[in-house]
């Protein structure tokens, strides 16, 4: 197992210089640029700060340059926000997307696996088709009209929780954005749950368990459960990326200080460097979780091996 992880880490590499290289010809491509947006701003000044940042010099030194300052870990300046750098604005904000982003997913994982279990165990009865019909509404209801009706419910008319902010990190102010993010997943999982448990209770394994008189605790939890949790253990790689890497929406309506804001605004701004930033944090962040969820994969399922 280790010399798989060990080869995994190194194929890593040439797949962030072919994501990096990508993404850097590919932002230059598009039209616009970081200066090209203030209104007004002289010749002169847009000369003088495209020289200040190096935009002047031919693409492939540019290139050479950012390549040079990333192995160094220097995501370089923000050129919309230049009071902060890239690594600034990712260490004061993504540690807040990825608190909220990390409870989601695991409120989630327990709250849509348990609902996928109990419509597994009764299909095509009652709580079957209330499960269903509860995923089915919360797959397809978008986030932006989510958080709203959250704000409203607990916040307004109940006053459970506060309307936005952080508040410095309170959980009453995470309870909010967290049951946002959390309802899709919690609807995904449950029907990737309620599909695999169905096809793990009539595998052959599980006929021969209750043939020998297992109770059915244990047929679920020690056999069943091994093999269905599977699929939700694949998805649980992407999602933890995408979740923790922050929501536009989700920041912007609570009003919280995560980097899933700045980086719609530096992909409409052409922030160079904030947009290369969040490319290698994304692209990191899945190879990771990837990573994970292969080893997971192998220590949940005995078949797996990777030797």
């Amino acid at each position: 197992m280790l010399t798989y992880v060990l080869r995994r880490l190194l194929t890593a590499i040439p797949t962030m210089f072919v994501i990096v290289t990508l993404s850097f010809f590919l932002i230059r491509i598009a039209p616009g640029g970081p200066f090209n947006q203030e209104h007004g701003l002289m010749p002169e000044v847009k000369a003088n700060l495209e020289r200040e940042f190096g935009l002047d010099q031919p693409l492939w030194r540019q290139y050479a340059h950012y390549l040079n300052n990333l192995v160094h870990g220097d995501f370089g300046p923000s050129y919309n926000m230049p009071d902060f750098t890239v690594a600034e604005i990712f260490r004061q904000g993504l540690g807040v997307s990825a608190q909220l982003g990390a409870s989601a997913l695991i409120l989630a994982l327990f709250v849509g696996g348990a609902l996928g279990i109990a419509a597994a165990l009764k299909q095509n009865k009652v709580e079957d088709y209330a499960v269903i019909a509860v995923a089915t509404a919360g797959s397809t209801i978008p986030t932006f009209v989510i958080a709203p009706l959250i704000q409203l419910m607990f916040a307004l008319s109940l006053k459970l929780i506060p309307v936005a902010g952080w508040g410095g990190g309170a959980f009453v102010n995470k309870l909010g954005p967290i049951i946002t993010l959390a309802l899709p997943q919690i609807a995904i999982v449950a029907r990737l749950m309620r599909g695999s448990m169905i096809e793990a209770m009539r595998a052959h394994h599980i006929r021969t368990a209750r043939a020998l008189g297992l109770s059915s605790w244990s047929i679920v939890v020690r056999h069943a459960l091994r093999s269905a949790v599977l699929p939700i253990v694949s998805y649980a790689g992407p999602a933890a990326a995408a979740l923790m890497t922050g929501s536009i929406v989700v920041e912007t309506v609570f009003q919280i200080p995560g980097v899933g804001r700045h980086f719609v605004n530096a992909a409409l701004n052409r922030d160079y460097t904030l947009v290369m930033g969040t490319v290698v944090v994304i692209a990191i962040f899945t190879i990771v979780f990837n990573l994970i969820v292969d080893v997971l994969y192998a220590a949940i399922d005995p078949r797996v091996r990777y030797d």
